[in-house]
């Protein structure tokens, strides 16, 4: 059985929810990442912040980004899944929610990513093609 944790970008980093956006958008450059789990004072998920969320929810609102938090940002339930669950399974949570990354855990602590590019690495064609083909949807 290939695992959520077989196939996730592993030693994911995340911000704190009192982090600047600005200092967001530097720890994304130097990551090399479009996104990063937004984690509160006692390391719980409490959402994910992507480089559009800054651009388009900040910047392009006529806000300061050194000014504005992660947390400030994160909105709605966090989506997250085991380390152990069934690679059907994180297919399933990401067409359900309609999700292109998805933090994995382990033993309660975030271990690692899930995105678009290890689906393509790790699926079959069919399987990528089902999955795009339910997240990118529009209702």
């Amino acid at each position: 059985m290939t695992t959520a944790k077989d196939i996730m970008n592993p030693g994911a980093d995340w911000i704190p929810s009192h982090e600047t956006l600005d200092r967001a958008a530097q720890l994304m450059r130097d990551l090399d990442v479009g996104a990063l789990p937004i984690a509160d004072s006692g390391e719980r998920l409490t959402g994910i912040l992507t480089d559009r969320d800054i651009v388009i929810g900040c910047v392009a609102m006529g806000h300061d980004p050194a000014k504005i938090t992660a947390g400030e940002m994160a909105h709605g339930t966090p989506r997250w899944i085991e380390a152990d669950a069934d690679v059907n399974d994180v297919l399933h949570e990401m067409q359900e929610h309609q999700i292109r990354r998805l933090p994995v855990i382990e033993d309660k602590r975030m271990v690692g990513m899930i995105s678009e590019s290890d689906l393509a690495l790790h699926l079959t064609d069919a399987q990528i093609a089902g999955w795009a083909e339910r997240v990118y949807a529009h209702d």
